[in-house]
């Protein structure tokens, strides 16, 4: 059902594209922010009860439909899969953007490059270079393939039902408006931290297979050394995996830009090789697509096994 349900979102996205920041991020802010003033005293205490009062009662919610409706009908819970997994991942939620930016620097356009990396990360892009252009919209193509796709798709497979794909999702949503380390995110104190640090839980395993599945498809060796050497040196050290893995995959030369989260002290840059320019941008896309084809082939495989179990 997993891989059916999977098959089945990429092509509903193909053919309708899913307004992400307008039906699910904004609604997901809105309620993390409610959830905030009326919970927020300061203490970790309060933390606590608000991230359990923010992510447990939708996905207990959404597990008791997903039960009532496979004792139904089957079709029916598959239906409701599809439907959580479209409105929790895809390519598309970040895919355009990308590709504008690609065209634009092919075209030689960069003050349209900077407007439309602007557009995507809502940050001020107006001094970038082109080789920075291109490195940043690298940097945040390998994050959002790893948040939008990989990691919710191996909670996806892990949880019943679609309960890993909507707790994956309103966990990192609490974390970005709680956590204070990402763009948009609330100061560090009591309150924040434990969010912070159940996201961190939560995708412990999502990143490590992710930068797996980066150095699998890519430049294995190069891409374990980044992993193994480089990702300590990040503030967020499970996305920093799957940035070192996937730059050390393209042997490309990265870092941890304030677009990304927050930059390395001195300097220190993320991967190996060439500095970032257009060509590495059509490389990442094969990347993600690679390592799309080896999880899909994977869940192929796992759908075969239990069927046969």
């Amino acid at each position: 059902m997993s891989f059916l349900s999977l098959i089945a979102v990429f092509l509903i996205e193909q053919w309708q594209s899913l307004n992400y920041r307008r039906l699910v991020a904004e609604p997901l802010a809105a309620w993390a922010d409610f959830i905030e003033s009326r919970c927020n005293a300061g203490d970790r205490q309060h933390g606590v009860a608000a991230w359990c009062l923010a992510l447990l009662p939708p996905v207990l919610l959404l597990a008791a439909v997903y039960a009532f409706l496979y004792r139904l009908s089957p079709l029916l819970a598959w239906i409701l899969n599809v439907g959580a997994l479209y409105l929790t991942m895809g390519f598309r939620q970040f895919s355009h953007h990308y590709s504008e930016i690609q065209v634009a620097l092919r075209l030689d356009d960069l003050p349209r490059a900077r407007e439309l990396l602007g557009e995507w990360l809502d940050q001020p892009t107006a001094d970038l270079s082109a080789e920075e252009i291109a490195r940043r919209a690298i940097e945040e193509g390998l994050a959002a393939a790893h948040r939008h796709v990989f990691a919710v798709l191996l909670c996806f497979v892990i949880l019943p039902g679609p309960c890993g794909a909507a707790l994956y999702r309103i966990a990192a949503i609490l974390r970005q408006r709680w956590g204070g380390s990402e763009a948009g995110g609330a100061a560090d104190d009591d309150f924040s931290r434990f969010a912070r640090r159940l996201f961190a839980v939560i995708d412990w395993l999502p990143s490590r297979a992710t930068a797996a599945a980066f150095a699998i498809v890519g430049n294995f060796e190069d891409a374990v050394h980044c992993w193994r050497t480089q990702a300590a040196d990040c503030p967020d050290r499970d996305l920093g995996i799957v940035l070192a893995s996937g730059a050390g995959a393209l042997g490309v030369r990265l870092q941890w830009s304030p677009l990304t989260g927050v930059e390395v002290a001195g300097g220190a840059e993320l991967g190996a090789g060439d500095p970032p320019d257009v060509d590495f941008m059509q490389s990442a896309v094969a990347l993600v697509w690679r390592a799309t084809v080896l999880w899909m082939l994977v869940l192929f495989l796992l759908e075969l096994a239990r069927l046969a179990g």
